[in-house]
């Protein structure tokens, strides 16, 4: 006879704040997880991008060779490298371990918003607020971009990337997404410009946020509107947004110090989190655990689900 399945724990939504880091970089521009979760990257108005161990509070390593303030970092598959773009138009290539500069590539017209490296870490994409997405070959020594994507007509504000999908949203209102195996482009038209947009975690679905205070969740494939979800403030800053780690919540940074936690399928507000009193400038949720990262000024912060314990007590 077989057994039934155990029924899946309910999702469990991190409330909970576990630390402060106080990141000595200027305002922290983005905070972003590495692949595993287990490590975090800082960017800061100073200049400098911060690897830390988020849960231990503990400063890992400095990495100093952009002329302007950082705005996004991404880490490669195998945490070998790191990828950055900031205010001096400059995509940079790290070696994590040594915290040197292995390639600066140059050619945007404007500030990078937003990079990604490919799944394979063989490419870096950035995208600009000259409305172009660049894609760089982190192997050759060529000092142009291997490809070019230039159909927005207006800055790019966030660019992801699947096993064969570019998906990237514009201020100009359209989410596109590239499918590079088919040499298709398929835009969806939400009208207010765009400030993140991101895959759900079974690839789907992808979800938009924009300057009408408002998220949208489209169908990947037909572009239909799955749900919206509101009450969050965001009209002037390009904030974050992103699904938690197992689907079942729309998550977003919010210009009145809130994160805000909507439940998926009904659309139901289910959490609005006090960070506190300025904009939750960046937000990043851990890949498979309730555990969500938020930057306000210089500071960023950890949290967990009420149940969490952390090893030797809570710190």
């Amino acid at each position: 006879m077989a057994f039934p399945e155990p029924k899946p724990r309910a999702p469990e939504l991190p409330q909970k704040r576990l630390k402060t880091l106080d990141c000595g970089q200027g305002a922290v521009r983005a905070v972003r997880f590495n692949v595993d979760g287990n490590y975090c990257l800082t960017c800061g108005s100073d200049k400098t991008l911060k690897l830390w161990n988020p849960l231990r509070g503990t400063l890992l390593r400095t990495y100093s060779g952009h002329g302007y303030e950082v705005l996004d970092a991404a880490g490669s598959f195998d945490n070998s490298s790191l990828c950055s773009g900031g205010g001096d138009k400059a995509v940079v290539l790290w070696d994590v371990a040594s915290g040197q500069v292995v390639r600066k590539f140059r050619g945007h017209a404007g500030k990078v918003n937003t990079v990604q490296f490919n799944e394979e870490a063989t490419v870096i994409l950035s995208g600009s607020i000259d409305s172009s997405i660049r894609c760089w070959d982190c192997r050759s020594r060529r000092p142009e971009p291997v490809q070019t994507l230039d159909e927005a007509r207006d800055g790019i504000s966030s660019v992801k990337v699947s096993d064969h999908e570019v998906l990237a949203g514009s201020v100009d209102g359209r989410v596109r997404r590239y499918d590079l195996r088919m040499g298709q482009l398929f835009s969806d038209y939400v009208g207010s410009p765009i400030t993140c947009t991101c895959f759900s975690r079974d690839g789907q679905c992808t979800l938009v946020s924009s300057l009408d205070s408002t998220l949208r969740l489209l169908d990947k494939d037909t572009g239909e509107l799955l749900g919206e979800y509101t009450g969050h403030k965001n009209r002037e800053y390009k904030l974050d947004c992103c699904l938690s780690e197992r689907d079942t919540h729309v998550v977003s940074c919010s210009e009145d110090g809130k994160v805000f936690f909507w439940d998926l399928v009904e659309g139901a507000l289910a959490l609005a989190l006090p960070v506190g009193p300025g904009v939750v400038q960046s937000l990043a949720y851990h890949p498979t655990e309730p555990c969500l990262l938020t930057a306000m000024g210089g500071s960023v912060q950890c949290w967990r689900e009420e149940a969490y314990e952390a090893e030797g007590g809570t710190g």
